[in-house]
């Protein structure tokens, strides 16, 4: 079963998004608390000042106690809520006026008036306060007690819409933090997108060291890849060096016993022994081959890492490679038509690989064309530069095309031909060190192929 990959910014967003419900839960909670003891403090002032005002109406008239409850008093409940308002003034444990059944706040403690409790009265909830005084009358010290009460359905309808306008703010907080989660999550993780980026725009051999600037978190990560890639370049480069130096080392024994084996060819007589030195003779050819072909290859691999470029005629690339071919062409009574533009072209580029490159395609097309034939060398100019050599040989089929830039890849009609199938391989990556290309087409004047190296001109 195929485990889904992690996402760090998914992660980060998801345990920011739980921190912000967890911070948004508490600030409900915290917001409810607060607005409800602010509430409930409010309606026990207005309470202790009811009732304070009902005490002060309190006076003695011939040394009978009397109470003259004030309007406003009670008005002053009234003005906060739709709640039913009670009162009980007592005397000496005894009712004065009021709701005789409204019994006093038991609340723990001695305190100081007012002195506030909750209980039910009537089916109801209701907050009470009791506010104690003493009156002398008639030489005597009277105790008078004033409960006030008031039920809670205001209280409890402004609790519900603190409740309310607490969840939407949560809610809003959430959304807010979450969105803001995602973004702080993104532009944390952008250096690691850059460095990303950075690595993701290399070449296939671009394999310098990682110089991107980086937070200091990511610095462990910048130098375990930069010793990856330190530790590959020198294997790659010692890899190289093991080609060229078998290539190398290959080569000249070859020469030599291609020379000895062309001087007992001469001496033999028996037709058996003959036919076997020729295999053995192209067996030595197509090795030698294959060693210059890996040297070339492994020299255009070394280079194009860095490329030492320079203005470059295009047209004396091909003169230059028809001059050192031409005879080689001559022994096959091949003829090679040159069609340079006479004004000057430059590309941008290493001379030693681009010469390599077109020496490769010349070369095959001598190879694979057959005696008493053309090769035509054109250059196109237009926004690119475009090295084209036609031969009039076996072309390519179809079905190879594809597959013939490949290492070791060769036509499937050119079996009975020496050749190592590098020298397309090598034309391509020179074309691609540079940002051009190379292109395969049958020829359109008769049989054969053009093989076309494009170039950006300068």
């Amino acid at each position: 079963m195929t485990r889904t990959p992690s996402s760090i910014r998914r992660r980060l967003v998801v345990q920011l998004a739980l921190v912000a419900a967890l911070l948004s839960v508490a600030f409900f909670f915290a917001l409810r608390v607060v607005a409800e003891r602010a509430t409930e403090a409010t309606q026990d002032n207005i309470l202790a000042a009811s009732a304070t005002s009902i005490a002060d109406a309190v006076y003695t008239d011939a040394g009978v106690v009397r109470v003259e409850i004030p309007y406003s008093a009670l008005s002053m409940l009234g003005t906060v809520s739709e709640d039913r308002v009670f009162y009980h003034v007592i005397l000496d444990g005894q009712t004065l006026t009021g709701y005789d059944d409204l019994p006093v706040p038991e609340v723990r403690g001695a305190g100081r008036d007012p002195r506030f409790g909750t209980y039910l009265y009537r089916d109801d909830t209701v907050r009470a306060v009791v506010v104690r005084r003493a009156l002398n009358a008639a030489d005597r010290i009277h105790r008078v007690e004033v409960v006030v009460a008031q039920t809670r359905l205001g209280l409890a309808a402004i609790s519900s819409r603190i409740t309310t306008t607490a969840t939407a703010i949560g809610v809003v907080f959430f959304l807010a933090a979450t969105a803001l989660s995602s973004f702080a999550a993104q532009n944390a993780l952008a250096p690691l997108n850059r460095l990303a980026e950075a690595v993701r725009r290399r070449g296939p051999r671009d394999l310098r060291p990682v110089t991107a600037e980086t937070p200091t978190e990511l610095a462990p990560l910048v130098r375990g890849l930069n010793g990856f890639i330190a530790r590959l370049r020198s294997a790659l480069t010692r890899s190289e060096d093991l080609i060229v130096e078998a290539a190398h080392r290959v080569r000249t024994p070859l020469a030599t016993v291609r020379t000895q084996a062309e001087m007992v060819h001469l001496q033999m007589e028996k037709p058996e022994n003959r036919t076997a030195l020729r295999q053995m003779i192209r067996a030595v050819d197509e090795s030698s081959r294959s060693a210059g072909q890996l040297l070339d290859h492994a020299m255009v691999t070394l280079r194009s890492d860095q490329l030492e470029t320079e203005a470059i005629d295009p047209a004396e690339l091909l003169r230059d490679a028809v001059d050192r071919l031409s005879p080689t062409a001559d022994l096959k009574d091949i003829t090679i038509t040159r069609d340079l533009p006479d004004s000057a072209l430059r590309v941008q580029g290493d001379a030693i690989l681009l010469q390599n490159a077109v020496r490769n395609i010349l070369d095959n097309a001598i190879k694979y064309s057959p005696a008493d034939t053309e090769i035509a060398v054109r250059l196109i100019p237009g926004l690119s530069c475009r090295l084209e050599i036609c031969d009039q040989g076996r072309g390519f089929v179809a079905e190879d095309v594809a597959q013939m830039p490949e290492r070791f890849s060769r036509g499937s009609n050119v079996e009975d031909v020496v050749g190592s199938g590098l020298g397309l391989t090598i034309v391509r990556d020179v074309a691609e060190a540079h940002g051009g290309a190379l292109e395969i087409a049958p020829n359109e004047k008769g049989p054969g192929a053009c093989v076309t190296l494009v170039l950006p001109c300068s």
